[in-house]
């Protein structure tokens, strides 16, 4: 891949961008020791090497059709030459960094020599770190925020409802996942899986938990949004019976503890849905309700039986690598099969749409059947603004327009 670099763009501190940036800014991702969680999606390339004043070499082990849409990740924003300290977010962006409190308070202001002309529009932005979701819509409704992320489906009427206040629903492929690891645990027996999965009441689930604001899923991670979702996949149905039937299979007895959190969105709710069923077929879910702060690092891809929440990914060859390959950090049932490895390398190199098409129903397949993950849903991302924001509209990489609302959205006064 021969990428020609932009002329006229500038880092926040006025070096201009050169191909020794973008070099660093790749290579980084491929060193051990900055222990990247883009790691296993840099292996695959082999190389980066400056070929000229403005242009950069990339050459990969092996044919990706996808390069430039990892590329185009946060993971890959380009930073300068030799950065190791990150805390001053020097970058090229359309906004400068002025403070940064994490989980606090981050403070950005506009970046007058910005490569977009015209852009960005707004002079400030502060973001606020708020967990709970209730004070996040107070915050909104009482005039101290005008643009809020994860509105809880219940407090869409409410925000409607007071004048000069609006929601911007986006559909995505974000969804929050039931995990059971595959080498520890009651996940070890895979009668345990199938019966965790038909336990299910998804219909349920997206009327009583997300309030329709969401789309049935299948256990595997593709949705309908995705031009590589497999539709003819069998919807596993909810059936307490079988259920049932595949947990006297796998000799489960006493209580099997599930870990959920607020921080992993609806989680807890999903949890309660299948204890009343898994109650009525003789299995006892001890549910453990853990604090959203520290969620991430104290116990998702820690516990045996818990929850994830993975936000949409640009591609299917994306989320497949960061989140189902044999060796991957994110593989958050530790699920390892190397068929899935070798269709999953040969997908990327795949031109053909119809036999692309078929690798990854292929993948599809072998996630439904025999990963430690149930997907019940994929849910839509639902944000609260007032109504003097303009230029908001749905991106389907998530909320915020998929987090590039900075340099798409104005006051109106």
């Amino acid at each position: 891949w021969v990428f020609t670099l932009r002329k006229g763009v500038a880092f926040h501190d006025g070096k201009a961008l050169s191909p020794a940036d973008v070099v660093y800014s790749i290579m980084r991702h491929k060193d051990p020791a900055t222990a990247s969680k883009a790691k296993v999606l840099a292996e695959q390339i082999e190389s980066v090497k400056a070929t000229g004043p403005n242009e950069v070499t990339v050459v990969l082990t092996s044919p990706n059709a996808d390069l430039p849409v990892i590329l185009g990740t946060s993971h890959f924003h380009i930073v300068k030459d030799g950065t190791t300290d990150f805390s001053a977010g020097i970058g090229t962006g359309p906004y400068k960094l002025k403070e940064f409190r994490p989980g606090v308070r981050t403070l950005v202001v506009r970046n007058g020599a910005y490569w977009k002309p015209g852009k960005p529009y707004l002079d400030e932005i502060e973001f606020v770190g708020i967990a709970d979701d209730s004070a996040r819509v107070n915050a909104l409704l009482s005039g101290g925020m005008d643009l809020v992320a994860m509105v809880n489906p219940r407090a869409v009427a409410r925000v409607k409802s007071t004048p000069g206040y609006a929601v911007l629903v986006t559909q995505s492929g974000q969804y929050s996942d039931l995990i059971m690891r595959k080498d520890v645990g009651p996940g070890t027996n895979p009668d345990f899986l199938m019966g965790m999965k038909y336990l299910q009441d998804r219909a349920q689930m997206k009327k009583a938990i997300a309030l329709d604001y969401a789309v049935v899923g299948n256990d595997q991670p593709i949705d309908p949004t995705s031009r590589f979702f497999f539709k003819e996949l069998p919807q596993r149905p909810f059936d307490p019976e079988k259920a049932k039937f595949h947990f006297r299979k796998a000799g489960v007895t006493g209580k099997v503890p599930v870990v959920t959190s607020p921080a992993a969105l609806y989680s807890v709710e999903i949890a309660m849905v299948m204890q009343k069923t898994a109650q009525r077929v003789g299995l006892d879910l001890d549910i453990k309700r853990m604090p959203a702060d520290g969620y991430w690092s104290n116990h998702w891809l820690n516990s045996p039986v818990g929850f994830g929440n993975v936000n949409p990914r640009p591609s299917a060859d994306t989320i497949l690598t960061q989140f189902f390959k044999s060796d991957a950090p994110w593989n958050e049932s530790r699920w390892k099969n190397p068929k899935f490895d070798q269709l999953l390398v040969a997908a990327r190199g795949e031109t053909d749409t119809a036999k692309r098409k078929q690798l990854y129903a292929d993948m599809q397949t072998m996630i439904h059947q025999d990963a430690g993950i149930g997907i019940p849903l994929f849910l839509a991302s639902i944000d609260g603004h007032s109504s003097k924001l303009k230029g908001l509209s749905p991106i389907p990489l998530g909320g915020l327009m998929g987090y590039l609302f900075a340099e798409n959205v104005w006051l109106d006064a």
